[in-house]
């Protein structure tokens, strides 16, 4: 079969690779669609994964093509979204209900052959069964809206409180829907890519810059989010947080990033500093959210790309290029 390949650090190709076989408890998805992330870019620098080459593609849906022997909650012709995750159940964070800090963690897309392909492999546990009124090509965004779901899951935002997002990307362009709908009183954006920040203008927020200075919030903001793993974003927003505000680091930044903080700040103002990473029990929420209409869409997916083009499209989502982009085999 056609596949997306990470050959070996900065190279990706598109190539034949097996036809996948299903285990015992896994089903083989025939792709419709797969959505690029900055984790691609990543794995294309040679991190998170462990071993190259490897196919990409974590965000995807398709239909069920076939089934193995053990399998009794799908059936061939189900239309389905796939989570990646893949746990080990055995560790102390996965027996204490924490697998996205699995300490063998892994993911299909990532550990694993992914959904940049005509087929891939998925547990059936992974499955989520597509209603049928949401396109399939359209539920790649389910992946990333169920990553940030988990992200509000650890803000445990408070009613009215005034949010500001870095970055108007794909993530950042989620968080914005879900601040909206969690009882923001305000949700201001920042972004140096004028046309991404148009498009957090057209979804509705209450002010919008290409720095955090623009905007009317001298005493800070009580949620910060960082949406773009980027050094200079990040510092600034740590410093725009108010009293006994709480920043969130939701953007994948590079190993090497660093920032700086303020101890006696955090200290005296009591600033809460944390993280989310992936996706966490929050799935299947995601795609009920999706099916509800959470997300349009046709706002979200500027690029749907031939599967033959995946190394032009990574070139693309790297340059900050559109919104989300995914390949179609």
């Amino acid at each position: 079969m056609k596949a997306a390949i990470i050959e070996s650090v900065g190279k990706a190709v598109v190539g034949e690779v097996p036809d996948p076989t299903p285990g015992p408890r896994d089903v083989v998805v025939e792709v419709a669609a797969c959505g690029l992330c900055g984790t691609d870019l990543h794995i294309l620098q040679g991190e998170f994964t462990p071993t190259l080459p490897v196919v990409p593609g974590h965000e995807f849906a398709g239909e069920v093509v076939a089934l193995g022997g053990d399998v009794r909650t799908l059936a061939v012709g189900d239309r389905v979204a796939v989570d990646p995750s893949l746990h080990c159940h055995e560790c102390r964070y996965c027996r204490d209900g924490r697998g996205n800090l699995c300490e063998r963690w892994a993911a299909i897309g990532v550990t694993t052959a992914g959904g940049a392909a005509q087929y891939a492999v998925a547990p059936a546990a992974n499955c989520v069964r597509l209603p049928d009124h949401v396109r399939t090509q359209d539920a790649a965004l389910i992946e990333p809206l169920s990553c940030a779901v988990r992200g509000y899951d650890v803000l445990r935002a408070r009613l009215g409180s005034h949010v500001l997002i870095y970055g108007s990307g794909t993530m950042g362009l989620m968080m914005l829907e879900l601040a909206k709908r969690t009882g923001a009183a305000s949700v201001d954006v920042v972004d140096l890519n004028a046309d991404r920040l148009a498009t957090a203008q057209r979804l509705g927020v209450s002010g919008s810059a290409a720095g955090a200075d623009e905007l009317d919030r001298p005493q800070g903001w009580d949620v910060v989010i960082d949406a773009t793993g980027n050094a200079a974003a990040i510092q600034d927003g740590l410093e725009r947080v108010a009293k006994a505000g709480t920043f969130l680091q939701f953007g994948v930044a590079d190993y090497a990033t660093r920032v700086r903080i303020d101890p006696y700040r955090i200290y005296n103002q009591e600033i809460t500093i944390t993280g989310s990473m992936a996706v966490l029990h929050s799935y299947e929420r995601a795609a009920e959210l999706f099916a509800a209409g959470v997300l349009d869409p046709d706002v979200f997916i500027s690029d749907r790309l031939p599967l033959t083009e995946y190394p032009e499209a990574l070139d693309r989502f790297a340059a900050g290029v559109g919104r989300k982009i995914v390949v179609v085999p």
